[in-house]
């Protein structure tokens, strides 16, 4: 008898309570203090919701998925069928077109089964209730929740109308297993489109929200349809079903076809989410701040971009880039099958000199997401392969040397440092043309100095290598003896300035669009003149003769131009080859991280094997195009 009339009792309090709410948010309005406060906690106008962003490869291709573990593809009100609104309001919330937030009825049955219950089995929330749950609240159960769950879904309703209340609730809810709204859980179990759904499978997906981990199709795929069954019931009670339809779609057979988000070409693809931070750090004015010898400034910088670049990545963004599929599996298996079976890592970079464009760029050779990235990330000596751009290119911009001149390749030795000749063998006079190809280094020492230590290195400053100091100033340097050196990408993107005299940085992103195709932003790079004509004409002719009749012979291939410098650091602890041909310039890195000799490997050159895979595919696609 007491539980009945306790039932009774809380049934009398529902439209009281009720009535009081409305009483209190109709006195709450006329305080100016209290609707501000929920104009800022609830701002109808700035409500986002988290979107993946893309990644596209130089056809347009989607490579990568980016998004911050909420997988999420939003769909305006006229992408979503009218059946699948219906579906929600039927199974959900039948008086969403009547209430202004809250269903009294459905928090009086609430609360009915929750005190015979004792707990927060029944929710009786709307749709506008489970919206502004998920957009400002937590999945807590508690009383306090609660009603702020009704003010919030009281000030949606007074703002937004009841379409845009159903498109972002259809947006917003989960569909386990990392898929956020209806398109994105559509790609993962179908992998397909919503609008290529059909009603039995449209109310498959519509099951899992109402509890996600019980309708999980992966772990209870039974209980799933068990629960679409039910669905369907109620639409044909509901009318939303004809007897024809409903037959159908209770025969269907639900086939699940999972599709894993996309994140391919890792090596590449981290780098260019690295650039994107660049791009957009350029782009709003921070380069200079981020750069600030006040840490303060610095500081405030990197919060601004982090929180700008953050924002960006939700809010559905396409990064395109200039990615050439084709070559990265290519250099990629190179790398893996010439060190196969070595403790020795590799790392490669391809440019099209002639568009700036970056297309491919291999970080090792198991690279995994996120981890070292010997590209970019790794500096090591360069070895001879500096000569080019530190001693020989220089030496002809300030003089009128010519390629035949004659330079000793005999032994030197000044205040203590004693350089030798790979070889170990002392030359007499050489051309200069012989030097380069053969990579003497007393010829390139002596050229150096002559030059002048200050005046060569002026010339390495357009390339704005990270990791040269004005400690590196120093005679070693000729021959690769940096204290850091650099990277394959930074060295690689250098020797480009042998195409034409010019350098303008390589980049990976060509440019970033919004969800509406937009462009937002996009590179503003401008070309400097760092070599003369006659200094790339001569530099073009010892690039070419250490292919055909130098240290680089084994890298040769037929093309119409051909030319790359070699480089080898004491005890063979890094081997590199950057060359160029018509159209591309590649360099290519091997060594370990931790450097010891690669003696073992250096019979069969792996760096020029490398190399010489990536350009005859290359020479082969460029024969088909």
């Amino acid at each position: 008898m007491r539980t009945i009339l306790g039932y009774i009792f809380i049934l009398m309090l529902v439209p009281f309570l009720y009535i009081l709410l409305v009483f209190s948010v109709n006195e709450w309005t006329h305080a100016q203090s209290v609707e501000q406060l929920l104009d800022k906690k609830v701002n109808y106008k700035s409500i986002t919701i988290p979107q993946t962003s893309y990644m596209t490869d130089d056809a347009g291709k989607i490579i990568s998925e980016i998004s911050n573990a909420e997988r999420r593809i939003y769909l305006s009100q006229k992408d979503i069928p009218e059946f699948l609104k219906q579906l929600f309001i039927t199974i959900e919330d039948r008086s969403f077109y009547q209430h202004s937030g809250v269903d009294a009825l459905a928090i009086g049955r609430a609360i009915l089964v929750n005190s015979k219950h004792d707990s927060f089995s029944q929710g009786g929330s709307t749709i506008t209730q489970q919206l502004a749950r998920n957009l400002y609240l937590t999945q807590e159960k508690t009383y306090n929740r609660k009603l702020t769950e009704l003010l919030y879904s009281w000030q949606l309703e007074k703002k937004l109308t009841k379409s845009e209340i159903l498109e972002l609730y259809i947006n917003a809810i989960y569909y386990q297993n990392g898929s956020y709204g209806i398109e994105a859980a559509s790609q993962f179990y179908y992998s397909k489109p919503l609008k290529q759904l059909s009603k039995a499978e449209i109310a498959y997906l519509a099951a899992i929200p109402n509890n996600p981990t019980l309708y999980n199709p992966l772990t209870h795929y039974q209980l799933t349809k068990k629960r679409q069954e039910r669905i369907l019931q109620q639409m044909l009670q509901a009318n939303k079903l004809s007897k024809a339809e409903y037959q159908t779609a209770i025969h269907e057979k639900i086939k699940l076809d999972i599709s894993k988000p996309k994140s391919l070409y890792p090596d590449y693809t981290v780098y260019a989410l690295q650039e994107f931070s660049q791009l957009v750090a350029q782009s709003e004015g921070l380069s200079e701040k981020l750069k600030s010898h006040n840490s303060k400034t610095r500081k405030e910088a990197n919060e601004k971009l982090s929180k700008k670049v953050k924002l960006l990545l939700q809010s559905g963004i396409t990064i395109h880039t200039a990615l050439d599929p084709s070559i990265q599996k290519r250099a990629r298996q190179s790398v893996q099958m010439r060190l196969a079976g070595s403790e020795a890592e590799g790392a490669a970079a391809v440019i099209q000199h002639n568009t700036h464009r970056l297309v491919s760029l291999i970080g090792g050779k198991n690279y995994k997401i996120n981890s070292f990235n010997r590209a970019y990330q790794s500096f090591r000596q360069p070895g001879s392969a500096i000569k080019p751009l530190l001693v020989y290119a220089p030496y002809f911009e300030d003089s009128h040397a010519t390629t035949a001149d004659r330079v000793s390749g005999a032994n030197y030795c000044k205040n203590g440092y004693c350089p030798k000749n790979y070889t170990r063998k002392s030359y007499g006079m050489v051309t200069i043309k012989k030097a380069f190809a053969e990579s003497y280094n007393t010829p390139a020492i002596r050229l150096f100095e002559k030059n002048g230590i200050e005046r060569s290195f002026r010339h390495l400053e357009p390339f704005h290598f990270k990791e040269v100091t004005a400690a590196d100033h120093r005679l070693t340097a000729a021959v690769g003896g940096f204290a850091y050196g650099m990277s394959p990408l930074e060295l690689t993107d250098a020797y480009t300035s042998f195409t034409d005299g010019t350098y303008q940085p390589a980049r990976a992103i060509t440019s970033v669009t919004d969800k509406s195709g937009k462009t937002l932003y996009r590179w503003n790079d401008h070309s400097a003149v760092v070599w003369n004509g006659d200094t790339v004409r001569k530099m073009r002719e010892l690039l070419h003769e250490v292919i055909v009749d130098g240290t680089a012979k084994k890298a040769y291939i037929p093309s119409s131009y051909i030319g790359g410098k070699t480089g080898t650091t004491n005890g063979v602890k890094d081997m590199w080859f950057v060359g160029l041909t018509e159209d591309y310039t590649t360099g290519v890195w091997v060594g370990k991280d931790r450097p010891a000799g690669l003696a073992a490997i250096q019979p069969s050159a792996p760096h020029l094997m490398i190399w010489k895979d990536i350009n005859k595919l290359i020479k082969s696609k460029k024969g088909f195009e």
